[in-house]
């Protein structure tokens, strides 16, 4: 039990005094850029997409 009351107080201890935390400007920049980057890749995968899609219809319709 000991192990675990010191580690816990360990990781209390650096979490407060060794981390060094972001100030909210910079959270507020990286959680934007996230959002900017997720929303590029949901329409690339969007546009992938949609061209198999026709390409596919287009070349199995080629065969009726």
């Amino acid at each position: 039990m000991d192990k675990l009351t010191k580690y816990f107080r360990d990781t209390t201890e650096e979490m407060r005094y060794k981390v060094t935390w972001p100030s909210f400007e910079e959270l507020q920049k990286s959680a934007g850029l996230v959002l900017i980057g997720s929303l590029v890749f949901a329409v690339v995968v969007g546009l992938m997409d949609l061209v198999f899609k026709t390409g596919l219809e287009a070349f199995y319709n080629s065969f009726r």
